[in-house]
């Protein structure tokens, strides 16, 4: 009687840290912001652990025990993208913001970065050489931001041909990240925004000079890059 009444409890105890694990999981996937979204995966998986423990359904144990330690680095690694940047002061520029967020690569001279036309995955921070806006023969050089309108813009797509006029160190950015640091983080949209003004404004100008127009391929270099923040 006292080992069924046992079962009946741990029965009952597995089913409630099933539901439970569910309820959090579920959750997770109907949240936007990332931070909010990892801890509750997190919390997920702990019940999810205790379930399948009670249950001895080996699979699920070894599933959970397995994407715990993955959501932990993952949540980590979340808040201290947070906290980075809400330590930058309003005047530091973007391009400061976003480097520690930014995954450095390397181009050698005449390597096409992209095609007008191509899809916009990324923006890229020039560290060292020089790029070439290829329809304006215009040649961008370091502390340029470049790319960051394609990222919202409603296709997607590059308006401009952008290559290596020399050997570069380039950092990107990709529109993954960038959407991950905009949910958890507003005041960086914030200030991207205000670059993405920056960038649009400084277009209409060259427009009205020139007869041409500018877009996503053009770069905002250093100086409207830090135009970009409220104390410039």
């Amino acid at each position: 009687m006292n080992w069924a009444t046992t079962f009946d409890q741990s029965h009952l105890l597995a089913n409630v840290l099933g539901v439970i694990g569910a309820l959090f999981m579920m959750a997770s996937y109907l949240m936007k912001g990332m931070m909010r979204l990892r801890v509750a995966a997190l919390i997920a998986c702990v019940f999810m652990i205790g379930y399948a423990a009670l249950k001895g359904a080996v699979p699920t144990l070894v599933l959970y025990t397995v994407l715990t330690p993955i959501n932990i680095k993952k949540t980590l690694d979340m808040r201290r993208m947070v906290q980075a940047i809400e330590r930058a002061r309003e005047d530091t520029p973007l391009s400061q913001w976003l480097l520690p967020h930014m995954h450095r690569r390397t181009a050698k001279a005449g390597d096409v970065i992209w095609r007008k036309g191509d899809e916009a995955t990324e923006m890229l921070y020039l560290d060292s050489g020089s790029l070439r806006l290829v329809e304006y023969d215009e040649l961008l050089i370091e502390g340029a931001l470049v790319g960051e309108i394609g990222l919202f813009a409603p296709d997607h797509r590059r308006t401009l041909s952008l290559s290596a006029a020399t050997d570069c160190v380039l950092y990107s950015l990709t529109a993954e990240q960038m959407e991950l640091l905009y949910f958890d983080s507003p005041k960086l949209g914030f200030h991207v925004m205000r670059l993405v003004v920056a960038r649009l404004m400084s277009d209409v100008s060259k427009a009205r000079t020139t007869g041409g127009s500018r877009a996503d391929g053009a770069a905002v270099p250093a100086s409207l890059a830090s135009a970009a923040n409220p104390a410039a």
